[in-house]
């Protein structure tokens, strides 16, 4: 009867988890964020010691997990609306290799050494440093890559503006003022909050409008 008991909670656990995970959202497994990766850890620890504790409820077992998944899903809203938060939360993209150049300052903030660097280029068959143009580590712990070859040729268009809000750090990068974004902005006659992306490259600002996105 025990082990009988152990299976259905298992089964129920299983088809619960699954439940739970559509309502966090589709995310791959290696883009996890930090938030996300503690909350899918601390769901799969709540289960295993209700499973093993067969004869303690179920239901006060969820009660845990439902909350780590409500509170997932509200940090993750409050995260879309909120540069800080979501810096906080998920840390910021690094530029590791700029414009064909090592980036070790960066390397040394982020604790990202020289055989890291060289082992993700080898997964994406990069022989070395050399053939790379630009390579950023993304906040998932993945490292995009581009290398020097005309499909990738002039500056890495890092965005200008994401969901109405000015990036400083792209700016500081351009060696540009807030007062040359905003000329910029006058001469297409669009509103900074109407912008939900732009871009600046080849003497060109690229905007995507709230309008165009589909809500």
């Amino acid at each position: 009867m025990d082990y009988l008991l152990i299976l259905l909670k298992t089964l129920f656990f299983y088809f619960a988890i699954v439940l739970f995970y559509r309502f966090m959202g589709k995310r791959e497994v290696g883009e996890l964020g930090i938030i996300d990766l503690i909350v899918s850890v601390l769901i799969a620890e709540l289960a295993a010691i209700s499973i093993e504790k067969y004869d303690s409820s179920v239901f006060l077992m969820l009660l845990p997990i439902a909350f780590l998944v409500i509170l997932q899903i509200i940090l993750a809203k409050v995260s879309l609306k909120s540069d800080k938060v979501r810096s906080m939360l998920d840390g910021d993209a690094s530029m590791i290799i700029d414009n064909g150049k090592v980036n070790f300052k960066e390397m040394i903030k982020q604790r990202y050494n020289l055989e890291d660097l060289l082992t993700q280029l080898r997964a994406r068959n990069v022989k070395s440093i050399e053939e790379v143009e630009y390579a950023i580590l993304e906040t998932s712990g993945k490292l995009s890559v581009f290398t020097k070859d005309a499909n990738n040729s002039g500056p890495y268009p890092l965005p200008l503006i994401l969901d109405g809000k000015i990036q400083m750090a792209t700016l500081k990068r351009l060696k540009k003022k807030e007062k040359w974004l905003n000329e910029l902005l006058a001469a297409k006659k669009v509103e900074l909050d109407d912008v939900f992306y732009a871009f600046y490259k080849d003497n060109q600002l690229f905007i995507i409008k709230n309008s165009d996105c589909i809500s």
